[in-house]
């Protein structure tokens, strides 16, 4: 007897808090102002506290989250940027968009960014590192902030898959000048549609990932730097603060599922 089981039913998630999301849209939709607005300052709000964060910048997908941190950050040409070879094609995307080439590196046991094989790599024109923290495992954190002090190198985490991961008792987040989540419906943390965040320690790099975000606006039509539209609409920031109350419970379930997998399966040949 075949039977197919499916790996995320975002049917059943939303049918378990469907009236609070109606009344969340139905709320955006009475006060007329649908792109950021009170809404996403709400929703970069309670992100940021969620990981132990002072700034949380609310963009329209992960993949911008990654280019607007690159780009705040001065990445561009001629600069060199480090990633795993193991991740999303938006990871080295978003150094290409910056300007810069992506340089990959093979993985470690946990199959993210091998540390040893990276700073055998670094050289004049390394200017940052790109650690991936794939299926919501944290990379070695600690010895690669270790090393790009050594070497005087930016971290961006690309936390796409990790929202609420910790390493060494720190959020993800905590470690590098600025870490990317990306909201796309199958993430962890999904939107209805597409959506993403930095969250930052740095109140100088949050105030110009602001202006980056919104083609360089620090009030309506005076534009102080170039920038681009990377803001993100307050539906899914409205849809996401609700979905955020119930994060912690989801990867409680989602690890307690995994686990009786494990026990399950732990007989099965050819599994690990």
């Amino acid at each position: 007897m075949k039977m197919t089981v499916p790996f995320l039913d975002l049917k059943e998630q939303y049918k378990s808090i469907r009236g609070e999301i109606a009344a969340a849209i139905e709320r955006v939709l009475e006060s007329g102002q649908y792109i950021l607005g009170p809404d996403v300052r709400g929703f970069e709000e309670a992100f940021a506290r969620a990981h132990n964060a002072p700034h949380a910048i609310a963009v329209n997908n992960g993949t911008s989250a990654l280019h607007l941190a690159l780009w705040a950050l001065g990445i561009g040409r001629g600069d060199e940027v480090i990633v795993p070879v193991n991740t999303f094609i938006a990871t080295a995307e978003a150094v290409m968009l910056a300007g810069a080439t992506p340089v990959f590196i093979d993985h470690d046991e946990y199959y993210n960014l091998d540390v040893d094989l990276t700073a055998a790599r670094i050289r004049l024109p390394t200017r940052a590192i790109i650690p991936v923290h794939l299926y919501g495992q944290p990379a070695r954190m600690d010895q690669l902030v270790a090393l790009s002090k050594r070497q005087n190198l930016r971290i961006v985490e690309d936390a796409a898959q990790a929202h609420l991961a910790t390493f060494g008792g720190k959020s993800v987040g905590s470690w590098s000048d600025a870490t990317a989540f990306s909201f796309y419906p199958g993430k962890n943390l999904g939107a209805y549609g597409e959506g993403g965040a930095v969250i930052t320690h740095d109140t100088e790099l949050d105030h110009k990932m602001r202006l980056l975000r919104d083609h360089g606006s620090e009030s309506k039509y005076q534009h102080v730097i170039a920038g681009h539209n990377y803001r993100m609409e307050a539906l899914q920031a409205a849809i996401l603060s609700v979905k955020l109350k119930y994060l912690a419970e989801w990867t409680a379930s989602r690890r307690a599922h995994a686990a009786r997998y494990s026990e399950l399966l732990a007989d099965c040949e050819g599994i690990q």
